[in-house]
């Protein structure tokens, strides 16, 4: 195994999340590129885990805290760890100690940076991203919303604790069309799915949907409304994970259209 920073070559495959083999990622859109071109100017690093064949199957992105969904000074947050787990395309690499390999490379490197710590967030429940996991690792729970738990793990006694980045305001109803709003960022390409697939449904209901995309990949907006990546229908929240069909927002969008009056 190795770890390596992210060279120009493994770009397309690190903008599908090293799952271009997969149907959905027609979906995605450039949303990834815009973001990783954006952050990269920011501080965001990248790096890929490789087999003994040379074959990319894990990757480790993170940046800042200061350009993420959380509130920290002076640290390093982690987007996203993975590995690749489906017997598709490059195949299933996952218990193999590569996870662990990503985690202290990025630690080694943030602590290189003068980073005060290290800054992760997992799931509460045994999905992806899971909490327990990065406990493992040393990390202990700072702060939670809902099932998202932020972790940390200090390289200095006088780094300050992060917390989430709350939920400010939501969209609502606007009288006469079905409002349909996509927060993205662009840094996932799940979420970038939802995205894409909401305003293409919401397209083919002409001028009784209105389709709004609040890009929080800029900072201000993010903490101007609380909300990193989310789907709203007519102000309420749709359930985004693992991302919808587009048949299926296709539907809940419809139903809302039938209702108007």
């Amino acid at each position: 195994m190795e770890i390596r920073d992210l060279d120009e070559q493994h770009h397309p495959a690190f903008f599908k999340c090293l799952e271009e083999w997969s149907p959905d990622m027609a979906d995605v859109g450039d949303r990834r590129e815009v973001w990783f071109t954006s952050m990269l100017r920011k501080g965001l690093r990248v790096k890929l885990a490789f087999d003994d064949r040379g074959v990319p199957g894990g990757m480790i992105q993170y940046l800042p805290i200061e350009h993420s969904q959380a509130e920290g000074e002076g640290l390093h947050f982690i987007l996203c760890i993975w590995v690749h787990g489906h017997k598709q395309g490059r195949g299933d690499f996952q218990g193999k100690g590569m996870g662990s390999a990503l985690l202290k490379a990025a630690e080694d490197d943030a602590r290189s940076l003068g980073s005060g710590g290290m800054v992760a967030w997992g799931l509460s429940m045994p999905f992806w991203m899971k909490a327990s996991w990065f406990k493992k690792h040393g990390y202990t729970k700072v702060d939670k919303d809902g099932m998202s738990v932020l972790l940390w793990k200090p390289f200095s006694e006088n780094a300050c604790p992060p917390r989430w980045i709350r939920p400010r305001k939501h969209p609502q109803a606007c009288g006469g069309v079905v409002t349909v709003t996509s927060f993205n960022s662009g840094w996932c390409s799940a979420g970038n799915m939802v995205h894409e697939r909401a305003k293409r449904a919401s397209s083919m209901f002409g001028d009784r949907v209105h389709f709004e995309h609040i890009d929080t990949m800029e900072r201000e907006r993010l903490i101007e409304w609380g909300i990193s990546d989310a789907l709203f229908i007519d102000g309420k929240q749709v359930r985004t994970g693992p991302p919808p069909s587009f048949d299926k927002i296709k539907g809940l969008i419809g139903r809302k259209v039938r209702k108007l009056r």
